[in-house]
């Protein structure tokens, strides 16, 4: 009996990592819509019973990220209907006079520090609009603008407990402050950041090129001539003021970053949408990503539920034998490149209760675990920029630039998101073997 038993979840364990790399290997290859085959890789693990419908539904889909997103989308399509955007795009690009390279780093420094008093997925959601506005404006190609956006963010993310989720999943499991992730984090962030805009500028450079005559046309237009709506722009700013306050400072009132979204959201609907415009609305959402990141999920969660993922932890300790430097060192990469590869939200997850368990097994206190606990927030922060699906925010820029007509191919994103991933990771693993050890 034991060995039929060991048996089927032996076949259980091969047809869930199965379907998990064929559908990998699908979304990579761009041919089939990526919600679709994440959707249906989803469907095969509840129909081969490696995922339980109602556990799919309660624990393993992160209901809280889709309703964040799906709130503000809203909100930035609502706000987006006035001309806002539009507007802060052209002082942006006249500021910058028009000049390109300047205009790249400017956007990439408000994407790096919304990230980090935000969230990575409310900042890409607010900036990438304004970046087409700027480059169909001076006819620039969007594409290196939108990569450096994706790649900044998540670096950015890293910098506070409320910068990604992660963080915040880290931050209550392990008892760190915002303060704390300001001291250990913020550092090393900014030394990255600015290595990785020397490489990126010096990779970019040479395409950002503009036509002198659109720089003239730029510096003549009236930015007050995009405002659609005043009245809208009025009550937009208004409600992201209170959404954003809201986010600083949740974790106070006990309310979740999603519910603070959907509030600003509907705040924003009852007062500044007419009922004959609220189909428009609910078409600014981006129910692609919406629905690959459900898919997602459930896939993740049908490798948890056999085992995989916790057994790939669990060697984690077993090869280190609780040496805590070189456990830090192997929990940085391990989540790094498993988080290039799949949601670094469950990836986390996962490895939360495993990081708490070794601090059992070895009885030391939470202070000695400190080491381990900050490598797995970089490496699930900066793994995000490995690949296009590696993060939400990477997702939400991507499922944006198809709407606007502009695709960033997984190759190409892959080519230029892979080293910088390395370059930063090298760098963190200096920072946590000099510094926090």
């Amino acid at each position: 009996m034991d060995a039929l038993e060991q048996s089927s979840t032996l076949w259980e364990v091969v047809i869930a990592v199965s379907i998990f790399l064929s559908t990998y290997a699908i979304v990579i290859s761009e041919k089939i819509n990526r919600a679709i085959i994440a959707l249906a890789g989803a469907l095969l693990m509840i129909l081969f019973g490696l995922v339980d419908i109602h556990t799919a539904y309660t624990k393993h889909i992160e209901w809280e990220t889709l309703f964040l997103l799906i709130g503000m989308m809203i909100l930035v399509g609502i706000t987006n209907r006035s001309g806002l955007f539009q507007y802060i795009a052209i002082k942006a690009a006249q500021r910058a006079k028009g000049d390109p390279v300047k205009i790249l780093v400017t956007l990439a420094l408000l994407t790096a520090v919304g990230s980090a008093f935000i969230d990575n997925v409310t900042t890409v959601l607010l900036i990438v609009p304004i970046t087409f506005s700027i480059t169909k404006l001076l006819k620039l190609n969007p594409i290196p603008f939108l990569i450096t956006e994706i790649i900044v963010c998540n670096i950015g993310g890293a910098a506070t407990l409320i910068g990604d989720p992660p963080n915040i999943m880290i931050g209550t499991a392990a008892d760190l402050s915002f303060n704390q992730f300001l001291v250990t984090m913020t550092p090393i962030v900014i030394v990255i950041l600015v290595v990785v805009m020397f490489y990126l500028k010096w990779l970019y450079g040479r395409q950002l090129v503009v036509n002198e005559m659109d720089k003239a046309q730029l510096m003549k237009i009236d930015p007050r001539s995009f405002i659609k709506d005043a009245a809208l722009m009025k009550k937009s700013l208004f409600v992201f003021a209170l959404t954003i306050i809201g986010f600083l400072v949740h974790r106070f009132f006990h309310i979740e970053p999603a519910v603070i979204a959907f509030s600003g959201a509907t705040l924003l609907m009852l007062i500044g949408t007419k009922e004959h415009d609220l189909e428009e609305v609910f078409h600014s959402v981006e129910w692609v990503t919406i629905f690959f990141f459900a898919g997602l999920f459930v896939l993740v969660g049908g490798l948890i539920e056999v085992g995989v993922i916790g057994q790939l932890a669990s060697a984690v300790v077993n090869v280190t034998e609780g040496d805590i430097a070189l456990t830090s060192i192997l929990i940085l990469w391990v989540a790094g490149i498993a988080s290039a590869l799949i949601d670094n939200i469950p990836l986390v997850a996962t490895m939360i209760p495993m990081v708490m368990e070794m601090g059992v097994q070895l009885d030391v206190p939470n202070e000695t675990l400190h080491p381990i606990w900050w490598s797995l927030a970089l490496g699930a922060c900066l793994g995000g920029n490995g690949t296009l699906i590696a993060s939400s925010a990477n997702l939400i820029v991507a499922g944006i630039s198809a709407r606007e007509g502009t695709r960033i191919s997984f190759i190409e994103f892959l080519k230029i998101g892979m080293p910088i991933t390395l370059i930063s990771m090298a760098m963190a693993t200096v920072y946590v073997y000099l510094v926090l050890l």
